[in-house]
């Protein structure tokens, strides 16, 4: 079944896209959540006109982006961690610090858009991506010290 998404959601789609699902998947969770609506031909009509008028908007929000990408890319973020005498952490390091991290360093990023390939259970340097639009990301290091 196709249905257009009403909000980002992870490994599906972006706001806006029309996307295949599983029957149950969209019946079940998408449509009574409010995250998406059925795509029929009349959905998909207004979808091009919304898209059409916001344009100009969405421009602007992706110039934004582009502009954030460039002065986040490339940091470098230290975050402290209690850890064993071998060197392994306590719990793990997850994108609540890693935006809490960036908050410190003047930058208001939602931990929901930290994206952390596996989980940080040792110190050392690893990278974590920023996506802050669905074509604009951007890549931080971050070094796992011990406390």
């Amino acid at each position: 079944m196709q249905v257009i998404l009403k909000e980002d959601i992870h490994n599906l789609g972006y706001k806006d896209d029309i996307v295949t699902v599983k029957d149950g998947f969209g019946r079940n969770y998408l449509i009574p959540q409010g995250k998406a609506v059925i795509a029929s031909e009349s959905a998909k009509k207004v979808l091009a006109e919304n898209l059409k008028q916001r344009a100009h908007k969405l421009a602007k929000i992706k110039a934004e982006a582009e502009e954030l990408a460039a002065k986040i890319d490339g940091l470098v973020l230290t975050i402290g961690a209690k850890t064993s005498s071998t060197g392994t952490i306590f719990g793990s390091v997850n994108s609540i610090q890693v935006a809490e991290e960036l908050a410190k360093q003047g930058f208001s990023i939602d931990r929901k858009i930290i994206v952390i390939k596996d989980a940080i259970k040792e110190v050392g340097t690893y990278k974590a991506v920023v996506k802050l639009h669905k074509e604009v990301s951007a890549t931080v290091t971050l070094e796992v010290v011990s406390e």
